[in-house]
């Protein structure tokens, strides 16, 4: 190869390991390094992107119950395996009809396609399943807030975040360890 070539394609070839560093980067800060889950900027374009192609589509709002007594007892590390048993639940009920993330610290999000077509007494089961933690059961529960964006007046994202927070802290003010559905 000529030096005139060589001198050339050198910037050319910096700019592109430079993109594919930021493009990384970005992808990595959408993403909890705990649960492997969305965000919550990655989440919110997903969900946004959803509820446009999908009326029926719903939004959850998720928040584990006594999260730091478990912390507190059991140790952080008991508390991390909780949180990423929870992501892998609430994932694995999602499948492929939605997305879920991670707002922070024991609160987690889900968008459906469609509320009917799933199974939230399903979920609301599966959240609940004690997790084996070195030989010693863990207790989970949460609560779940969900609101069919049909519902809505406007369908929109912040309005149905927030009524699923309203039917999520609905759930905890009857005892937690259930679901509620705003209407």
């Amino acid at each position: 190869m000529d030096p005139h070539t060589t001198v050339s394609i050198l910037p050319l070839l910096g700019w592109a390991v430079h993109g594919s560093v930021l493009a990384r980067r970005l992808a990595c800060a959408r993403r909890d390094p705990l649960t492997g889950l969305h965000t919550r900027a990655g989440w919110t374009d997903r969900a946004d992107h959803l509820i446009r192609r999908h009326p029926n589509a719903a939004v959850l709002l998720v928040d584990l119950d006594h999260f730091k007594t478990l912390n507190d007892t059991h140790g952080h590390a008991a508390g991390d395996a909780a949180l990423v048993a929870t992501a892998d639940r609430l994932r694995i009920w999602c499948g492929h009809t939605g997305t879920a993330g991670r707002l922070g610290g024991d609160e987690f999000v889900a968008v459906v396609r469609d509320l009917a077509a799933v199974d939230l007494v399903a979920l609301t089961a599966a959240l609940h399943r004690p997790l084996d933690y070195d030989g010693v059961p863990l207790p989970l529960a949460a609560s779940v807030g969900a609101c069919t964006v049909a519902d809505l007046p406007v369908p929109c994202l912040p309005d149905a975040l927030a009524a699923a927070d309203a039917a999520m802290y609905a759930a905890k003010g009857r005892g937690r360890r259930g679901s509620r559905i705003s209407r």
